[in-house]
């Protein structure tokens, strides 16, 4: 039985991941901050009797990591898979966004995968084997306004996760990217940017983008499925979009210039509006009044 560790699992994707696998005959470590939050996945591990271990760990904090991945290993003797999930999402205006949350936000999405990875990477290289899935987003090669933290910080993932592939890759250690699409988690809520005070009125429609998408219900089962398959060498790709709106959304960003891009925020709330319902969002409904 391969043993697999996710982080950031008290919900969302990490908790789809862990019950995914669990339930498919793999010995999951379920790692988060808090583990009184993990009240729906120590049930659902109880009531169906699955192999699922909850851990303390805080990916923010090098001891904590350490001491977590040594408890594992001491259990286990061995991590075959470490999926990288944990993370925050802060949106807002650069100007009005603290120094203090774009560093807390790189350091969660960025520095915490880096820390997770560098405590499995030794013992996967000896033993010339293993897996690391790094959950980036499709904001980590899309850029678009009021997203800069979590946008920076999935763009250092993605590199970060080619470079190591690249050194692992003489050690057969597969390395892989997902890049979900706006996933139906607890994460949009909590990253919803505040409307009062601003200065910049066109965050109504990053509000209202993201309510749309939300509405379409893409459920976090979705990226576990995509998971499941990277560790069971379905997916041999290094990057690895999931949902339905991802790999048409970095298409159509390939298919722009940076400056048509840019350029694409100083469009008509009317054209703005009609192009987003070419995409199948029905944003006009979730925009705040106009500021």
């Amino acid at each position: 039985m391969k043993t697999v560790v996710v982080t950031g699992t008290s919900s969302g994707i990490g908790l789809a991941t862990s019950l995914l696998l669990a339930r498919n005959h793999y010995r999951v470590y379920a790692t988060m901050r808090d583990p009184g939050r993990g009240s729906a996945l120590r049930e659902a591990a109880r009531s169906e009797n699955l192999p699922l271990t909850i851990v303390p760990m805080d990916v923010t904090r090098d001891e904590s990591v350490k001491d977590a991945m040594a408890g594992i290993r001491r259990e286990a003797g061995h991590v075959d898979v470490l999926v990288n999930n944990a993370g925050t999402g802060t949106r807002g205006p650069v100007e009005e966004l603290s120094t203090a949350q774009f560093l807390s936000e790189m350091d969660t999405n960025f520095m915490g995968t880096v820390r997770c990875t560098k405590a499995v990477l030794p013992s996967m290289r000896k033993s010339k084997s293993g897996c690391i899935i790094n959950i980036s987003s499709v904001a980590g090669k899309l850029y678009n306004h009021f997203t800069a933290p979590y946008s920076a910080s999935k763009a250092a993932v993605e590199a970060f996760t080619e470079c190591l592939a690249m050194e692992m890759a003489p050690f057969h250690v597969r390395v892989a990217l997902v890049e979900p699409g706006v996933t139906d988690t607890p994460l949009q809520v909590k990253s919803m940017p505040a409307l009062s005070g601003t200065h910049y009125p066109l965050i109504r429609r990053d509000i209202a983008f993201f309510a749309a998408a939300v509405a379409h219900h893409v459920p976090p089962a979705v990226v576990a499925e995509v998971i499941r398959e990277i560790i069971e060498g379905k997916r041999e790709k290094l990057r690895n979009p999931s949902g339905p709106d991802s790999t048409p959304a970095l298409e159509m960003r390939a298919a722009l210039s940076d400056e048509d891009w840019i350029a694409s925020c100083r469009m008509d709330e009317e054209t703005w509006i009609g192009a987003m319902e070419a995409m199948h969002l029905d944003v006009r409904k979730f925009l705040p009044p106009a500021l």
